[in-house]
């Protein structure tokens, strides 16, 4: 340990004969601590609110889902099915039929996208779980499942077999006159509703695979896409790789990050900005630090008359007070993570606070890319503001020590 290092260890521990001086020593280090630990629980606390809002779509999205390159679908016969199922990565995988719908029952309408499904579909993405009335579809008949909010905005009743709801479609046949409707309708009873999130269940309603075909006017081996869940830690480049190789190169395979972009991008955004607005609070909590330096410096300028006379070179004297600084960012900063992990730690185990009006547990989740980052950010801060404070160091030894 070089001398200067032991000169500022000194320091820090060290009490100063004026009151005014170990008071802005302790502020200093009390701003740190809280400034670090807001940051560290702040992103905590966004990493928890990320992973329970994708929760909800991570339950309705596959792992991949093979989309056409061109167009909005996909020639493949069952025969090519058959050979992807027996790719080694995937588990379970289910072709959809999937279009935008008009519906409409009794005197309300509504657009949606109707998507259908094979019973495989169950294999990929568990949808009979979510339904919270009535059952998920019943093979080879009309019927749908709707969304939640999509049936309580049209008054759908489950089982209602005296009111069918009307789902219409543009006419797929160029032969179509003027005196004939442009729309294709097709009447369904609604069976179950399914509840994930406000906006899937305002958006979708599925129906079997057969009866969207019928709909859509799509002949046999068409498809929207298909859903594909595979088993752990594989490798989109490899799979892909696979597929290719089976059904040839016109589709495009994304996985559950691609397949939500936006809502992805938007929570990264928003992951910044809340980084960005709690590294500056982070900021002016190091001017403290500069404060406490500067009185540091002068509370100390007999000692360093002393080190001076004694050969210590300008640089040596501010090193001594660089390393001071970096000593309170650091251990402040270091009190503030342990203490806002113990926070975050207790949450996830043992809850104390509540989102108001529920007794649903604030979401928290103790991330160690958090971790790095407040650190990363601390320690770069408290290098600058170390540097910046102690530069009058020099000055000071050179000129009026001389005196």
């Amino acid at each position: 340990m070089s001398y200067t290092l032991k000169i500022a260890w000194r320091y820090f521990f060290s009490k100063s004969r004026q009151t005014v001086v170990n008071r802005i020593n302790n502020i200093a280090m009390f701003v740190i601590v809280v400034a670090t630990a807001s940051l560290m629980i702040v992103l905590s606390g966004f990493s928890g609110l990320k992973e329970f809002g994708l929760s909800y779509s991570s339950v309705f999205d596959p792992d991949y889902k093979i989309l056409p390159k061109q167009g909005k679908i996909i020639l493949i016969d069952s025969y090519a099915l058959k050979k992807l199922k027996k790719i080694s990565a995937i588990k379970s995988m289910s072709p959809i039929l999937e279009e935008k719908v008009f519906l409409s029952f009794n005197d309300k309408s509504k657009v949606a996208y109707l998507k259908g499904v094979s019973s495989d579909y169950l294999t990929v993405i568990p949808a009979d779980s979510l339904v919270a009335v009535g059952e998920w579809l019943i093979p080879d008949t009309d019927c749908i499942v709707s969304g939640y909010s999509i049936g309580a905005s049209m008054d759908l009743g489950v089982y209602d077999y005296n009111n069918f709801l009307s789902i219409s479609v543009p006419q797929k046949s160029a032969n179509v006159n003027l005196r004939r409707s442009p729309f294709f309708t097709k009447k369904a009873v609604t069976v179950g509703l399914y509840q994930i999130s406000e906006d899937i269940d305002r958006k979708y309603v599925f129906s079997n695979i057969s009866f969207a075909r019928k709909l859509f006017q799509y002949p046999n081996n068409t498809y929207s896409a298909i859903e594909i869940q595979t088993k752990p830690d594989v490798s989109q480049k490899e799979l892909n790789h696979e597929i290719e190789r089976l059904i040839g190169d016109n589709f495009i395979l994304k996985d559950r990050v691609e397949l939500n972009s936006a809502l992805y991008k938007m929570l990264n955004t928003e992951n910044i900005a809340v980084y960005l607005i709690f590294t500056l609070v982070l900021i002016i909590a190091m001017f403290n630090v500069v404060g406490a330096l500067m009185m540091m410096i002068l509370d100390k300028k007999s000692e360093i008359r002393i080190f001076n006379a004694m050969g210590a070179t300008p640089d040596k004297l501010r090193n001594i007070f660089f390393l001071l600084g970096i000593l309170i960012s650091i251990i402040g900063g270091t009190i503030g993570i342990v203490l806002a992990s113990i926070a975050v730690i207790v949450q996830q185990t043992s809850p104390f606070l509540y989102v108001p009006g529920t007794s649903l547990p604030y979401p928290v989740k103790w991330e160690f890319e958090n971790f790095i980052i407040v650190v990363l950010t601390l320690t770069i801060l408290g290098m600058i503001t170390s540097a910046w404070a102690s530069r009058g160091v020099k000055k000071l030894s050179i000129t009026k020590l001389d005196q």
